[in-house]
């Protein structure tokens, strides 16, 4: 787990934005990153998975574990599963190892005061998604036990949307947000019919 202010932190500069919680799978084929991602195999080493978007480096991303290898061509190439652990902000590019790296801290939610009915409004939404797209019914149990990165780590949105929620430091604001995109999600599936909703799920409730 990423603690405090740490030097030489790989990371996994791509097209795409991990949230806490979320599961991944990514394919990596370039020399650097291979490099990269036997160093955390052999370390047991988080790396850090940072939005490139237009050529800009975003400066929040998440930090990452491997799960698992799931395959190993014989060119080397790999792919594997990681999850999300915590969101880092990327204090100072470094480039004196093989691969992209950067001083990074870990990033901590301010103290706030929690809003049950902010997180029941959310927690309803989300519940009414997954239902709307999957026919799974979540018991009040379920849901109850969901932060704002375990929903969200369970549904597709745009890479915008996912990357204002990582950069949010109040779990108040994350559930506002996530009602809103919930509200949203839900008014699209209603306009698909839902056996292609359904198809399209693949496991995630996907929307932009």
């Amino acid at each position: 787990m990423l603690e405090g202010r740490v030097e030489d932190f790989p990371l996994f500069p791509l097209d795409l934005v991990a949230l806490p919680t979320e599961t991944v799978p990514l394919h990596v084929f370039e020399e650097r990153y291979l490099l990269m991602v036997g160093e955390c195999l052999e370390q047991e080493r988080e790396f850090g998975i940072v939005w490139l978007s237009d050529e800009e480096l975003h400066e929040v991303g998440c930090a990452c574990e491997i799960d698992h290898i799931v395959q190993r061509d014989e060119d080397g190439t790999l792919d594997i599963v990681v999850h999300g652990t915590q969101p880092l902000r990327v204090i100072e590019r470094q480039s004196d190892l093989a691969y992209p790296a950067a001083i990074v801290e870990a990033l901590e939610d301010e103290a706030e005061l929690a809003d049950p009915e902010v997180a029941q409004v959310a927690r309803e939404l989300y519940g009414e998604l997954v239902q709307e797209a999957t026919d799974r019914m979540l018991s009040e149990r379920e849901l109850e036990e969901l932060d704002a990165y375990t929903m969200a780590g369970t549904i597709e949105f745009g890479t915008d949307a996912k990357q204002e929620l990582l950069e949010l430091r109040s779990e108040n604001a994350r559930m506002r947000l996530l009602a809103m995109l919930f509200q949203t999600a839900l008014k699209r599936l209603q306009l698909l019919d839902r056996a292609q909703a359904r198809a399209r799920s693949n496991g995630k409730v996907r929307f932009g």
